[in-house]
């Protein structure tokens, strides 16, 4: 049965279509059999999936709508180990929908305040729907006062956070441009063991 994932975060440009590809790349790379799924009408991982080069490793992948979104993931679930579902920013029927059907509620967060503040509506739609959630941080830079304001107010809200991090890194906006995820277009860099970290983690949350 798959352990499915959705990647929400209700402020737009925080990443979510970058990390859905790149996660499920990386999981498949895993030998995992993985599907994606894109959800979100501006439909960012549909054009990156029809560019994905013939020679690459085969995901599956859908982009319902409605409520053959509900269809596709019970589809699915049968026949595949991890189901990474790309959500729209905002809480329109669609994300409600991939939410509720989550095992985990992935949410990238970008280390601003204003960031953080928009999260809280996806973080509240997780906990209305009981839903298993956790932030990323995302384009973390490696130093400096923003990243240290951003982490000292997560642990005084004592909101739930993955350890793995992901830094604001050019390759994984190079890999996306290519229909590839980082640990395919540069296997070998920084970015790449991020990201490896990040499917490690979450595959040790499904056998939980």
């Amino acid at each position: 049965m798959a352990f499915v994932i959705a990647v929400a975060q209700q402020k737009g440009g925080a990443g979510k279509s970058t990390l859905a590809s790149n996660l499920a790349v990386a999981l498949l790379q895993g030998g995992k059999r993985v599907a994606l799924l894109d959800t979100d009408p501006q439909a960012s991982l549909t054009r990156w999936h029809s560019i994905r080069p013939e020679t690459a490793p085969k995901l599956i992948f859908e982009a319902p709508s409605g409520w053959r979104v509900t269809g596709a993931l019970d589809k699915l679930r049968r026949t595949t180990d991890f189901i990474v579902t790309d959500t729209p920013p905002h809480a329109d029927t669609d994300s409600k929908i991939a939410i509720r059907a989550a095992d985990l509620v992935l949410i990238p967060l970008q280390a601003s305040l204003p960031d953080l503040w928009a999260s809280e509506a996806t973080i509240a739609l997780a906990e209305a729907e009981k839903r298993l959630h956790r932030l990323v941080l995302n384009r973390l830079p490696a130093s400096g006062r923003l990243r240290d304001v951003v982490m000292e107010e997560l642990a005084r809200r004592k909101t739930p956070v993955m350890a793995e991090t992901l830094g604001n890194r050019s390759a994984f906006a190079a890999a996306f441009a290519l229909g590839q995820g980082v640990t395919e277009s540069a296997a070998r860099s920084p970015a790449a063991d991020e990201i490896r970290a990040l499917a490690a983690a979450l595959g040790m949350l499904k056998g939980k």
